[in-house]
């Protein structure tokens, strides 16, 4: 495997303890994922991002450099198939040496199931599932250094062909539910959960560590420092969504639930289903009905996506929009993105209510 040294900043160069020397290589899915594994590498190096903010993980065709992260990669870190289908052929295929780590299947993790149909009930927390339960149990007897060895990454191995490098994913338009759609049970937006973030810095400190002992110092303790930012940033959105707590608004696809169960803030619908897919005319006439009859006070739209789309639903109702991103389309990669997306996200919200 060829090696690259990555990028050192001068306070590695000041730090006792931190070789600058052999530092991993390290390549992660999509921009917030990839700010919390900047933080925790802060002072250390730098990892790749292979996602780039501006595009939907949903559907992508990596670039020459993307693909060239992997193929270098000591360790990955992603989401999982559910986020990324297409990027479980690329993983096998370039970073075959490398350690993968799935943020979904890791100990700890909060797991909602996918809501169905364009209007949401009550959050019903008994859907939230954790790998501390019965059915994660093979897990609990591993560490977090090698509990996500390569053998064990890829228990999906069926869809492998179809997932191959570079694939469209048309299939998805057209569909109004779940039916037919390749992903599991659980919702793969789980990065809007910032008590999810703070398990996954752990998961990731100790990753790195068990690759990189000579660093564990330095790995450990930005997990640490992060995790008292994350309990702060928590404090600031639920105080930036309090004056506005009753209002109601839709969606455009359906990717927040964490969110929205973190900061007790639920969602009255989405426009389209959790993998963006274009909606049938039967769900954006249900949406617009809702609208109208229930006084929806906003409809989020998506920089990624089709804003005609909203357009259309907001016909001929008086609701406001606004434009919501859970993914830091106009922010800058690194430490700082992943707070100021959700940061972003609750003045967006509290803004168009």
């Amino acid at each position: 495997m060829s090696r690259k040294l990555l990028p050192v900043s001068i306070t590695a160069a000041l730090m006792g303890g931190t070789t600058m020397a052999d530092v991993p290589n390290v390549a992660v899915d999509i921009a917030p994922v990839h700010s919390l594994v900047a933080r925790v590498m802060d002072g250390v190096g730098i990892p790749d991002l292979i996602v780039p903010p501006g595009a939907s993980p949903h559907e992508y065709n990596l670039r020459p450099s993307e693909a060239a992260a992997l193929q270098e990669a000591d360790l990955v870190f992603w989401i999982g198939e559910d986020l990324t289908p297409w990027m479980e052929g690329a993983v096998e295929t370039l970073a075959d040496g490398a350690t993968v780590t799935t943020l979904l299947e890791s100990d700890g993790t909060i797991l909602l199931n996918f809501r169905e149909g364009s209007s949401f009930e009550a959050h019903d927390h008994g859907d939230e599932d954790d790998h501390g339960d019965e059915e994660h149990a093979e897990h609990e007897d591993n560490d977090h250094g090698n509990e996500h060895a390569k053998d064990e990454e890829h228990a999906h191995d069926d869809d492998q062909e179809e997932h191959a490098l570079g694939e469209e994913h048309d299939d998805h338009e057209g569909h109004d539910d779940h039916e037919g759609h390749d992903h599991g049970d659980h919702d793969p937006h789980a990065w809007l959960s910032p008590e999810n973030a703070n398990t996954w810095l752990n998961v990731i400190a100790a990753q790195l560590s068990s690759v990189d002992p000579d660093n564990a110092g330095a790995y450990f303790a930005n997990a640490a420092a992060a995790r008292e930012e994350m309990d702060a940033l928590s404090a600031e959105v639920a105080a930036t969504l309090e004056p506005v707590r009753g209002g109601s608004f839709i969606v455009f696809h359906d990717a927040y639930q964490y969110f929205e169960n973190a900061f007790d803030f639920p969602a009255s619908g989405a426009i389209s289903i959790g993998d963006a897919s274009d909606p049938s005319p039967a769900r954006i006439a249900e949406i617009q009905a809702r609208i109208k009859d229930e006084r929806v006070d906003c409809v989020l739209a998506e920089p990624q996506f089709n804003p005609g789309i909203v357009e259309t639903v907001l016909g001929g109702t008086q609701a406001k929009t606004s434009v919501i991103d859970p993914l830091g389309s106009d922010l800058e990669p690194g430490a700082a993105l992943y707070p100021q997306v959700i940061r972003n996200m609750a003045k967006t919200l509290a803004e168009c209510l």
